[in-house]
């Protein structure tokens, strides 16, 4: 959350030369997207996804992991696990928050795949949980559905006011992914298959500086 417009100039990678930039500048965001499936249709990927690994498992869909993220473009799941088409599900939400659709598709995920794993990804520098405390502190709420995110990040903020904001953003993330591993634990599917032995629920926190991604809690 909190990236430019897609009027402002672009952030390119030091590889690309100077044509390429310009390209990538003066295209639309539609005409990106077009492009770079192109690419991966004509089997010339960009960023290492190859179209062979999709139409290869058309016949079924069988992931092993389901990852609750935030919707932050620098996260992508499949990209920061290395994870190839058909691996993983994935739900992603503002700040990973989970209304009932998103709770829907956790249990339809853990019963109708039968993975054995959840993790619930937060990440450093996230939107969500930076504009929580900003509102918090101000007392100003970002206004419509918006919101329903403050709501529900807020619990996990320290509102002592006694630390720096910076520091209560840092923690604010890591309690708040504490928060969604226990929402999701007390689903009844979740439960029961967590009570058997056949999934295991964590918490993780990806780091934007370095690429690492920590398991919390242990």
């Amino acid at each position: 959350m909190g990236l430019p417009p897609f009027d402002e100039p672009l952030t390119t990678g030091a590889g690309r030369d100077a044509g390429e930039r310009s390209s990538l500048e003066a295209s639309t965001p539609l005409a990106r997207l077009l492009a770079g499936n192109q690419r991966f249709a004509a089997g010339r990927p960009r960023y290492g996804h190859d179209v062979n690994a999709p139409r290869a498992r058309t016949a079924e869909h069988r992931p092993w992991a389901l990852v609750i993220g935030c919707l932050d473009s620098r996260v992508p799941p499949e990209a920061v696990f290395d994870q190839d088409f058909g691996d993983i599900v994935v739900v992603r939400t503002g700040g990973h928050v989970l209304d009932d659709a998103g709770l829907g598709s956790v249990e339809f995920c853990v019963s109708a795949f039968g993975v054995p794993l959840v993790v619930v990804l937060g990440h450093q520098y996230c939107g969500a949980v930076t504009a929580t405390v900003r509102a918090l502190d101000s007392g100003v709420r970002p206004g419509g559905l918006t919101d329903r995110l403050v709501d529900e990040i807020a619990p996990a903020v320290d509102r002592s006011g006694d630390a720096d904001p910076a520091e209560r953003v840092e923690e604010a993330i890591d309690r708040h992914v504490a928060r969604t591993v226990a929402k999701v634990s007390e689903l009844r599917l979740v439960a029961e298959r967590v009570a058997a032995g056949a999934l295991e629920v964590v918490g993780a926190r990806y780091q934007v500086e370095t690429g690492q991604v920590r398991v919390l809690g242990r």
